[in-house]
């Protein structure tokens, strides 16, 4: 805890051009944190926003698919497909981000936000369908037969039944897509060109002193992931009060 807590405190660091030693408490940082002179910071914290966003749209959507297919339905190479899928999860990211680099390079496409998000989606793909996987398997199927049963037509049960019973798997996947793709340097920083994302301005501006803008931003992220955390673990808690009281 000892690097989050140095972070925090350095946010409100009254730094100049270094924020390597503390030369007293301000506020100016946290309410002008997108300052004229520290802008980078919040052009780099959107462009992760924005990286994230999109690769967890369509690795979620894709990853689903892929574990619905595979838990459902049996198809030539299903065993080399589920393998297929490991890979990018066993594979070291150096080489991953390397080989994608090569890849981009080879067939002439220039390295910008596109190139990230390609790289991005394509290894967020492999722990959405291992998280959403889990919960296809767990489904009971007499549930979408007793809505087949009542006439539904197959989008009817998949929406009505089907896609409920997924959804916290769906979120859970979503969710961890999105911190994977947020937090990650090393594919980023091989296909990114030009495009500089949160932590990889981190990384640059680690050797003279990471600004306190920079520190800001990475507190808030904490502070909120944290609520986010407490704030679902306390509701659980509630629901389940109510239902014991209940039965």
């Amino acid at each position: 805890m000892v690097p989050i807590v140095y972070t925090f405190i350095f946010s409100f660091n009254d730094s100049q051009k270094s924020n390597i030693t503390w030369r007293g408490f301000t506020l100016d940082k946290w309410l002008n944190v997108c300052n004229v002179q520290n802008g980078a910071v919040c052009e780099a914290f959107g462009n992760s926003l924005i990286i994230g966003a999109v690769a967890t749209v369509a690795a979620t959507a894709l990853g689903t698919m892929i574990a619905i297919a595979i838990v459902r339905y049996r198809f030539r190479f299903r065993s080399g497909v589920s393998l297929l899928l490991f890979l990018p999860m066993a594979t070291p990211e150096v080489v991953l981000g390397a080989g994608l680099a090569a890849q981009f390079l080879s067939v002439g496409v220039p390295k910008d936000m596109v190139t990230i998000i390609l790289a991005h989606t394509m290894f967020c793909i492999s722990f959405v369908v291992v998280t959403v996987k889990a919960r296809v398997a767990s489904l009971d199927p007499a549930l979408e037969e007793a809505g087949r049963d009542l006439y539904g037509s197959p989008g009817q049960v998949f929406l009505r039944i089907t896609f409920p019973l997924l959804l916290p798997g769906i979120l859970a996947a979503a969710l961890l897509s999105f911190a994977l793709s947020f937090d990650d340097f090393i594919i980023t920083n091989f296909n990114s060109g030009a495009v500089t994302t949160f932590p990889k301005y981190i990384y640059i501006s680690a050797s003279r002193g990471i600004p306190a803008e920079a520190n800001v931003v990475a507190s808030a992220v904490f502070i909120l992931a944290l609520v986010i955390v407490v704030s679902a673990q306390l509701s659980a808690a509630a629901r389940a009060k109510r239902l014991a009281k209940s039965g």
